[in-house]
Formats: structure tokens, sequence, C-alpha cells
């Protein structure tokens, strides 16, 4: 597994800074596109630790099929969770036109279920 050049903490930092906004530039929908992004490299880093504790070389793979044998290490629940907030944070950071970006509402309701999902991935 590569070290990330940026540690959980950091990007749910960042996270917590793109959706209060303060003294940012963008747009509303530009920071809750990026809160969601930094959420998501959160929740990825934290799972590819768990499976990279659980079983070396396992996180060499793609995210859904990590997401996938996440319920073989960690409690059911706690997978499923993880698995639910990661494919609506991947809706989230990817834009298309036909589509309104997250609200304000989702993305701090995504960074409660992330910070909740790290604290049991990462105790």
């Amino acid at each position: 597994m590569n070290v990330p050049a940026t540690s959980v903490e950091d990007f749910l930092l960042t996270a917590d800074r793109l959706i209060a906004g303060h003294r940012l530039r963008a747009t509303p929908a530009g920071r809750h596109r990026g809160a969601s992004l930094a959420l998501r490299t959160a929740l990825e880093i934290a799972v590819d630790r768990t499976l990279e504790a659980a079983v070396p070389g396992l996180a060499h793979t793609t995210t859904r099929a990590k997401m996938l044998c996440l319920r073989c290490y960690t409690a059911t629940n706690t997978a499923r969770r993880a698995n639910a907030v990661w494919s609506h944070l991947c809706l989230g950071c990817h834009y298309h036109h036909y589509e309104i970006g997250p609200t304000y509402d989702q993305v701090r309701t995504w960074r409660a279920e992330v910070g909740e999902l790290v604290e049991v991935l990462m105790p």
C-alpha cells in the first residue's frame, strides 16, 4: 500500500472547511463537490487500512471490490454503511450537466457518517 500524502484527519478537516465555506471564492456547488471528494478519499483510506491490516495486498484492488470484501473483516452493518455512503459520495463528487450537485444538508450528513465510520474502521 502506498502511504498517502495526507492523513484521513486532513481530508476530514478539508471537507469541514469546504462545507463551512470560510473565505473561499468557490461556489457552494463547487465547495460541496470538493467536500464530497475529500470525504470519499478519507473513507477510502480508512477502508484501505482496515483491509491491509486483515489481508496484506487486498488494498491493491478496486474500491468497489474492497467494499464487497469489507463485510468479511468488519461488522456487516459497518460494511453496509460504508458502501452506502461511498456510493453517495461517488455521485456527489462527479459533475453532470443534467444534475444539481449535492446540497449542504447532504454533505453535512455524509460528513457525519464518514466521521463515524472512520472511528469504527480506524480505532
